[in-house]
């Protein structure tokens, strides 16, 4: 008997989602640096969980933007899935899901940010600019590491996803 392996793939529960986004800001990339007592600071795409009221992960994605970075953005592309083992906040065990887009960055102003990174912080929450090359990417600490490595082999295919004939 075959088992596809996509139905077997599907079995794990998803029990996190959550919408990022690769910025990109002329040749930067906009990260925000992750600073919390007792562990080495750390950098992540501007993003975050996909809430029950968000019609979708588009949306989710523009909420986060806002919340973060009082931010909007333009011509979201998909761009790169992670999958790791997750448990949720009620204790369930599953997976959690980040779905990674690329797009441009249309406006920012940092005073209108808002959201709990904001109003209840756990540690700093910087937002950083760093050249979108592989010296760039090598200075910072990204994570996921998968997203890492992802943007290091794929920065011309990246920047490719924004061309005028995908957006």
């Amino acid at each position: 008997m075959h088992t596809d392996p996509l139905s077997r793939a599907t079995t794990r529960p998803v029990v996190k989602r959550t919408a990022r986004a690769i910025i990109i800001d002329g040749d930067r990339l906009v990260l925000i640096k992750r600073t919390k007592p007792g562990i080495a600071p750390y950098w992540v795409t501007p993003g975050g969980g996909v809430e029950d009221d968000d019609p979708g992960i588009l949306a989710a994605l523009h909420r986060e933007i806002d919340e973060e970075l009082g931010g909007k953005i333009t011509d979201p592309v998909p761009a790169f899935v992670d999958t790791t083992e997750h448990v949720a906040g009620d204790g369930s065990h599953g997976v959690k899901v980040q779905f990674f887009f690329v797009c441009r960055l249309a406006s920012m102003d940092l005073s209108r940010r808002h959201g709990p990174e904001v109003d209840q912080p756990r540690g700093d929450y910087e937002v950083v600019r760093v050249p979108f090359s592989r010296m760039g990417l090598a200075s910072v600490d990204i994570v996921p590491l998968t997203l890492r490595h992802y943007l290091d082999a794929n920065i011309e295919g990246v920047l490719g996803l924004l061309g005028p004939d995908l957006t």
